[in-house]
């Protein structure tokens, strides 16, 4: 590797805002809210991105969207938020909601495969439409006064590059401060190998950050992406579900795996926050997509999970999870 090529742990710049590191988590659709981007800052994450908000969501101030979607904590700055629209007006109206809020930055979803929202005209769907998503970024740029950054798939079908070259036009045209680029055309979605050396094309073709993501499941992972991609940065998503100490393990802070207490207490500190955030009814719902990828790693019995996924009210769980406790031990 080059001498000089920054490390994971140096920070950067996007636009004005400093990153103080290089490993971020990425946007996860439904999932990620305040407490989840808190929860990798905690562990070392650089910079959070919000799940994706719709921007027609914001700029009709929908209240649910403004109360649990715009929800920041004052302790995860620097924050991303993600909107996703079809609409060059609305995503300025949107984004300067989102800017209000507190955001830091604004990003904008040109990657995802989910035929629902293609079918909207938002996500990877602009890849078909380049002049609508150089407008969006535009919109979004004049109406938060934020950087604006970019996810964006390298296509949407196979030898499709209509994202790179879309790519190259948002930071040459538009004027976005940084692409995340997920090198994997839409209809593979989270399939098959992720295209390291067209991040790297990518790279060496335009002057604002490449952030890499895709098929980054584990901090070894990330390092290899980082490396082959020449990239600016990583981003981590579905690596980060049930693992936030993938944070600590690329920033240094942690060579070892966490201990069955650590997990205990991790996902405990999950729950309360899902109450705090939704309420417990709608907490016990909505925690049930959290439970498997911590119990795996505690190595939960097939009944504590069962009752977990469809019994449990929160008090329960947390009798349940607690009780998982075992001799101190590394799993």
């Amino acid at each position: 590797m080059n001498a000089t090529r920054p490390q994971l742990t140096d920070p950067f710049r996007i636009g004005d805002v400093e990153i103080p590191n290089r490993v971020l988590l990425a946007p996860l659709a439904g999932i990620g809210n305040w407490f989840v981007r808190l929860q990798a800052k905690r562990h070392g994450a650089g910079l959070a991105v919000s799940e994706m908000v719709s921007s027609f969501g914001l700029h009709h101030r929908n209240e649910r969207t403004l109360r649990e979607l715009m929800r920041i904590h004052p302790e995860e700055h620097p924050v991303s938020v993600q909107l996703f629209g079809h609409d060059a007006e609305v995503m300025r109206s949107g984004a300067a909601i989102a800017a209000e809020a507190g955001a830091d930055l604004i990003d904008i979803n040109m990657g995802c495969p989910v035929p629902k929202v293609r079918r909207t005209g938002a996500g990877a769907q602009l890849l078909r439409e380049p002049e609508l998503a150089l407008a969006l970024a535009r919109g979004a740029i004049e109406g938060s006064g934020l950087p604006v950054t970019v996810k964006i798939r390298s296509g949407i079908e196979v030898g499709d590059r209509s994202g790179f070259e879309l790519a190259v036009r948002l930071a040459e045209e538009a004027g976005v401060a940084a692409i995340g680029f997920h090198p994997r055309v839409a209809t593979k979605g989270h399939k098959g190998e992720a295209d390291y050396e067209l991040t790297r094309e990518l790279v060496e073709r335009i002057e604002v950050p490449v952030i890499v993501s895709g098929g980054l499941r584990s901090a070894e992972a990330a390092r290899r992406a980082y490396d082959a991609s020449g990239a600016a940065a990583v981003m981590i998503a579905r690596g980060a579900l049930g693992n936030p100490w993938v944070f600590e393990e690329l920033t240094g802070r942690r060579a070892e795996p966490p201990r069955q207490q650590e997990v205990i207490d991790e996902l405990l500190w999950v729950v309360d926050r899902a109450e705090e955030h939704l309420g417990a009814e709608r907490a016990e719902r909505y925690l049930r997509k959290f439970y498997p990828w911590y119990l795996e790693r505690l190595r939960a019995s097939p009944e504590v999970a069962d009752e977990l996924q469809r019994r449990a009210d929160l008090g329960r769980a947390k009798e349940l999870i607690a009780g998982l406790s075992q001799p101190v031990g590394a799993l």
